[in-house]
């Protein structure tokens, strides 16, 4: 079981930037991918950034070049950079953690999430 903890959201005007952080229960250098996903009213669940194990990340075209997702592995702490925010940016934000078993069977661990809140 892996527990996610995010902090970081709030309100920002459009231009400005946030870092949401998620502090994981266990180490997460041993996790096969973590990554930050988003849900605006109405919408349904959407990817924003991943990053495997090894390194490689992964970016909804949305937030190509202006987010970058991070993490420590010492404080077991993923990150996610937003600059330049933009109102279509607003949602509440969910640290997820993912394992796949030998069988392939995917086991997903979400945070409670955090929102963030971009004016235009």
């Amino acid at each position: 079981q892996v527990r996610l903890v995010e902090s970081g959201g709030g309100l920002v005007q459009a231009g400005g930037s946030l870092r949401l952080s998620c502090a994981a229960s266990t180490n997460i250098a041993a996790i096969a991918e973590m990554g930050w996903y988003r849900q605006a009213p109405g919408k349904q669940r959407e990817l924003v950034a991943s990053l495997a194990k090894a390194g490689t990340t992964n970016y909804a075209d949305a937030v190509k070049g202006r987010f970058t997702i991070s993490r420590d592995n010492a404080k077991n702490t993923l990150y996610l950079q937003m600059n330049n925010l933009k109102p279509d940016d607003a949602a509440v934000y969910y640290c997820n953690a993912k394992e796949w078993t030998q069988r392939g069977n995917e086991f997903n661990y979400w945070g409670q999430g955090t929102q963030v809140t971009v004016s235009s």
